[in-house]
């Protein structure tokens, strides 16, 4: 299977993922989705939120746009119905952006400023793809751990289980 093929199977998990976490949080009130849970992004709202914030910084490196944070913690979006309908929107760019990549494209480097290291870094940009869907899935990890701890039974979550990705 191609690093393509493989992308886009992370796009469509990524997607399914949050589609199914949002849909689990819409029964969660705001006090408790904005409670701190001493998570690293405090709670499970600031952790959507930071999700979010790193796919447009990461968007905006793979695009060569403009993306201006203060902070890897920073709130976006305080309201949850905007975070939530801001998720689809970046969720749809993502799928957009993984179905225009080649392997072409995905072997360039990529340069760009660190915001934790703030210097100058250059990626391939295959390895940034890859970092990109490992850090969702590293903080959706952390919203599941929240969620359950709410004794809310967040289901299945293994890529292996989504709709369509069985391969014969």
């Amino acid at each position: 299977m191609s690093n393509i093929e493989q992308f886009k199977i992370q796009a469509q998990y990524n997607k399914w993922m949050n589609d199914h976490f949002y849909l689990l949080c819409d029964s969660i009130s705001d006090k408790e989705r904005k409670r701190d849970a001493g998570a690293f992004f405090k709670s499970i709202h600031g952790t959507l939120n930071h999700i979010i914030l790193g796919d447009r910084l990461w968007m905006s490196r793979f695009q060569n746009l403009k993306f201006h944070i203060e902070s890897l913690d920073q709130e976006l979006y305080s309201d949850y119905n905007e975070l939530k309908a801001q998720r689809a929107i970046t969720d749809s760019e993502i799928n957009n952006y993984i179905d225009g990549l080649t392997e072409e494209i995905l072997s360039k480097p990529i340069t760009f400023i660190s915001k934790v290291k703030q210097s100058e870094h250059t990626y391939i940009l295959r390895d940034c793809v890859l970092h990109f869907f490992q850090h969702q899935i590293h903080h959706r990890g952390q919203v599941s751990t929240l969620i359950s701890q709410l004794g809310i039974d967040i289901g299945v979550t293994d890529m292996m289980w989504m709709p369509g990705i069985e391969k014969t």
